[in-house]
């Protein structure tokens, strides 16, 4: 099972998108995630846009947010210089890669080399690889499955907070995560969630 205690220095922080931050609010426990985790976390500015705009449709992963940021749980980073210029040619590319704002700055906010990317979208996961191929990106699944978070919260509440993020943030689990996912959750409740792979769903059921 993977784990965020990889070979690089724990000093560098995550930068998460939007969606990972919808993820682990939706979790119910996201402060308490946070604070597990052996890096620190930060979010762009154009993240905390996106989830601003979500408020104004009732979503209050925004609010949630700021509690985080105002507690410094989380802190928020803006996009300079090279940053900048890679997040404008992000955003204003071809369709086949251009990225919301969230995405794109969370990926041009890593070529300041400086934090690890978290990631649960395919395209900007595929764009990430693209520009930065040595850099190892993250998911909000390995964050709920890393050893030290699962070591705080107890593995019969961790499965709890994964599923309120497959079922009630939706949360995209990586391929490669899928089956540790769904060991760790049981065939009963991996069948219970939309989110996985269907044959996930069916083999379950079965």
């Amino acid at each position: 099972m993977s784990s965020l205690n990889f070979q690089l220095d724990q000093d560098v922080p995550l930068v998460a998108d939007a969606s990972i931050i919808i993820n682990l609010n939706a979790t119910g426990a996201a402060s308490e995630i946070i604070a597990a985790l052996p890096r620190p976390l930060l979010v762009t500015e154009n993240a905390c846009t996106e989830l601003e705009a979500g408020s104004r449709r009732g979503y209050n992963d925004y609010a949630q947010l700021l509690r985080m940021i105002n507690a410094g749980i989380i802190s928020p980073v803006s996009l300079e210089g090279s940053a900048l210029a890679l997040f404008e040619r992000l955003v204003d590319g071809t369709s086949g890669q251009t990225l919301d704002d969230g995405e794109a700055a969370t990926i041009a906010y890593v070529s300041t080399g400086v934090a690890i990317p978290v990631l649960d979208e395919r395209k900007a996961r595929r764009v990430c690889a693209v520009e930065f191929p040595d850099i190892r990106i993250l998911s909000s699944a390995e964050l709920l499955i890393d050893r030290q978070v699962a070591e705080h919260v107890g593995q019969v509440r961790q499965v709890e907070l994964i599923m309120n993020a497959l079922k009630i943030g939706r949360m995209r689990v990586p391929t490669e995560l899928v089956e540790d996912i769904s060991v760790l959750i049981g065939d009963e409740r991996a069948a219970q969630c939309s989110s996985l792979p269907r044959r996930i769903r069916a083999r379950a059921s079965s």
